[in-house]
C-alpha cells in the first residue's frame, strides 16, 4: 500500500450477538415442560461445573468464561430435556480451549469431568486421603 492510498473502512456491529427478547420469554426447555426455577438451576450448576472442570484442567480463565457463554447460548436454542447438560458443557469447553488457544486433550477433559461427577455423589475420595 502506498502513503496516498487509505485504509479500507472497517464497520464492526453487535447486531446478532445479544439474544433476543422474544427468545428469553420461552426457551426450548420451557416448552418441553421444564420450570423457569429448574432450568435456571440447572444452567447454574452447568457453569459451576464448566468452571470448576476448568481449574482442574489449569485453563485460563477466558477459556471457561468462552465455554459458559457457549453453553448458555447452546441451550437458548436446545432443550435441556433432549440434551445431557453434562455432554454440552464437556463439548463446550473442549471447544473453547481450542478457541483461546489453551487446548486440552478430549480424554482429560472427560477424565476431569467424571472426577467431579464422581465426587459430587461421594463414589470418590480425593487423593491423598
Amino acid at each position: 500500500m502506498s502513503s496516498d492510498e487509505k485504509p479500507a473502512k472497517i464497520i464492526l456491529s453487535l447486531e446478532n450477538c445479544i439474544i433476543p427478547a422474544e427468545r428469553l420469554q420461552q426457551t426450548p426447555s420451557q416448552i418441553d415442560g421444564l420450570s423457569t426455577e429448574d432450568e435456571m438451576d440447572v444452567r447454574l450448576l452447568s457453569c459451576e461445573m464448566i468452571q470448576h472442570a476448568g481449574i482442574l484442567l489449569r485453563l485460563p480463565q477466558v477459556a471457561m468464561a468462552t465455554a459458559q457463554v457457549i453453553f448458555q447460548r447452546f441451550f437458548y436454542r436446545k432443550s435441556f430435556v433432549k440434551h445431557s447438560y453434562e455432554h454440552i458443557a464437556m463439548a463446550c469447553l473442549f471447544m473453547a480451549a481450542k478457541i483461546e488457544e489453551a487446548p486440552r486433550r478430549i480424554r482429560d477433559v472427560i477424565n476431569v469431568f467424571h472426577h467431579i461427577k464422581q465426587f459430587k455423589t461421594g463414589s470418590c475420595s480425593m487423593p491423598g486421603t
